[in-house]
């Protein structure tokens, strides 16, 4: 690919971590879902930090995070779409289906997804505390 390095990134652009960062109202219970249900470890964990609670929880053996973070004052949390996803692609139907259990025993159902595509890769959506919607795929598709 023209313009590239070795690696792919385009010329110039040598990003060594990737965050997503929401706000939440409800810290705890996300915490408990993405971390105690899902599995995720946690990072990092601060309070107070100008009026800022947050914790960070990593996706395993890679540089990209999930951060929550709640303001004394609340959080602007709007409403999320069907289609506000995070996507877990894994390494085959076992391991998935092993996450799906560990829902459905914390009490959480899947959600019919809006877009078919993700019902015709053998996934399933579920909903975290705040409903945004997590999608469980058997296996990368590309």
């Amino acid at each position: 690919m023209s313009g590239t390095d070795t690696a792919g990134w385009p010329d110039g652009l040598s990003v060594g971590q990737v965050r997503v960062a929401r706000p939440t109202d409800k810290l705890a219970e996300v915490e408990r879902f993405y971390a105690g249900v899902i599995g995720l470890p946690v990072l990092y964990r601060f309070e107070n930090h100008a009026g800022y609670d947050g914790v960070m929880l990593g996706l395993p053996g890679t540089d990209y995070h999930l951060e929550f973070t709640s303001h004394v004052d609340g959080s602007p949390c709007p409403a999320p779409t069907a289609e506000n996803l995070l996507v877990l692609y894994f390494r085959g139907e076992a391991a998935m289906y092993e996450l799906v259990e560990r829902l459905a025993a914390a009490g959480h159902e899947p959600v019919e997804a809006e877009n078919p595509y993700w019902a015709g890769v053998g996934a399933l959506t579920f909903e975290d505390p705040d409903g945004w919607r997590v999608v469980l795929v058997p296996r990368p598709v590309f």
